[in-house]
């Protein structure tokens, strides 16, 4: 076997190839995420965090000797921030690649235009003098936990909410629109008990929104109370202050909920609820693409092609491939692998501390990707779809037979009310079609010969396939 012994390597290519797909092949439809999600967006966090804890102390008048701050000396402070952008984003990298620590770097940073605040401020701004009270009490993940909540908190917020709530929406309105289209319910894979298709669709939309009021209900919770959650530092370096109060006020400033209790670090339980929320959203999500995965090679569902055309299959060219679908439980899949690791592991902290929680929260951007993906396709998916509700029609008219749940439920019915000749039920509708398929004329004939009184037996007669679907179209008023 000949194998190619020099060719072009990858990795030095610049700019830097991907080596994950959300970085790469869909990096358009996961972009938003990166504002937040990313590792430039968690250190502008952690600017943020340490910028407001510097203007809390000094507004708080709580450590002796620290001024108090300008309104334009606390404009240049969140200036920092705002500006925060490409060429940063390459200082700070290399402040880390000296201090090999990121939340230290961020503090170096600071630190540095903090020195330079003069050229902007005057020689007299109090800023170059107040570079010890950056960071001060604070252990690294007195920054970290609260920037994760911030990031996380926005992600939700602005970017996988409003996805969510769309798709949501778009598939209740499918509802809405086909809640009287009556359509062969398949229980088992069998023919069953007809429905329609927006009671069907109404039925998942209303799962959906539910994981949604379970995430918009979400708490993000935050602390900054040293190295074991003690407090130790502050007590002992200014004594006589209420440092739970200070702690609170500035966690619940950030628009975080404060927790009281902790170790050296944020339990991150409230992480691990998200999560589990968020994962079920998907495998509901993941039930819709396989059902309406179904539902398209039923007939059900007809795939308009774009505009520009498509291709199904690289050799059989009159395919068209419900992609969109497919696509998205992969993704959902994935997405939900990382969030059940993430809920695990983040619950987890040997003693006061470990690790292990650094490198996992590193992946939440992958995970809200994936699922942003998934919800993407989903909606671009249902977005190509016709109803073809003659195909329904046509298949309800070929299972005559599931009309017998309703002759066998009438015949008990009157067998209650006293009506003879009315006895097992069950059994003769059974007999007439278990296992076998039975035609408009087969059942009205059965229907005829069972002696009912005759407002039941012209009710069955006149109940088709297509009619016999309830109050289905009604119940999709439940959807708000």
């Amino acid at each position: 076997m000949r194998y190619v012994t020099s060719r072009i390597s990858f990795a030095a290519l610049k700019p830097p190839i991907a080596l994950g797909p959300l970085d790469g092949r869909y990096r358009a439809t996961v972009a938003p995420l990166v504002d937040h999600l990313s590792e430039a967006a968690l250190n502008r966090a952690r600017l943020h965090v340490e910028v407001e804890w510097l203007i809390h102390l000094t507004s708080q008048g709580v450590l002796p000797g620290a001024p108090t701050l300008a309104e334009g000396e606390i404009a240049y402070l969140r200036d920092v921030v705002a500006t925060f952008g490409a060429d940063e984003i390459s200082e700070l990298a290399e402040i880390e690649a000296e201090t090999r620590h990121d939340v230290k770097a961020i503090e170096y940073f600071l630190k540095r235009r903090l020195a330079a605040a003069a050229d902007t401020l005057g020689a007299d701004t109090a800023l170059t003098g107040v570079g010890e009270i950056v960071h001060i009490f604070c252990t690294s993940e007195d920054i970290n936990n609260l920037s994760y909540a911030l990031t996380v908190r926005d992600a939700v917020g602005q970017v996988w909410l409003p996805a969510a709530t769309d798709l949501t929406n778009d598939l209740a309105d499918l509802a809405r629109a086909t809640a009287e289209v009556p359509m062969l319910s398949r229980t088992h894979g069998q023919a069953a008990t007809p429905s329609t298709l927006g009671k069907e669709m109404a039925v998942l939309a209303h799962r959906l929104r539910r994981q949604l009021r379970r995430v918009q209900a979400a708490e993000f919770l935050g602390k900054i109370n040293g190295a074991t959650g003690t407090y130790g530092a502050h007590a002992i370096s200014v004594p006589g202050v209420d440092w739970e109060l200070v702690a609170q006020s500035f966690v619940e400033g950030l628009g975080l909920t404060w927790n009281p209790l902790t170790t050296q670090i944020e339990s991150h339980d409230w992480q691990a609820e998200l999560y589990a929320d968020v994962a079920r959203f998907n495998r509901v999500l993941h039930n819709l693409a396989t059902d309406v995965w179904t539902y398209i090679s039923l007939g059900y569902f007809a795939q308009r092609l774009s505009a520009q055309g498509s291709t199904g299959s690289s050799t059989m060219p009159h395919k068209v491939n419900p992609i969109r679908f497919e696509n998205a439980e992969a993704n959902l899949e994935i997405s939900c692998a990382l969030l059940d690791t993430l809920s695990a592991t983040l619950v987890t902290s040997r003693l006061q501390r470990d690790l292990t929680d650094s490198t996992t929260q590193r992946n939440i951007g992958v995970a809200f990707g994936h699922s942003l993906l998934a919800i993407d396709n989903v909606r671009r998916g249902l977005a190509g779809l016709d109803v073809d509700a003659d195909a329904m029609a046509r298949d309800l008219d070929a299972n005559w037979e599931v009309l017998g749940e309703a002759v066998q439920s009438a015949m008990r019915a009157q067998q209650v009310a006293g009506i003879e000749g009315m006895a097992d039920p069950y059994e003769r509708l059974k007999e007439l079609t278990r296992g076998r398929r039975v035609d408009a004329e087969g059942m009205r004939a059965f229907i005829m010969d069972l002696g009912l009184p005759g407002d039941v037996r012209d009710r069955l007669l006149a109940l088709t396939p297509g009619s016999y679907t309830g109050i289905a179209a009604s119940l999709v008023r439940h959807l708000h």
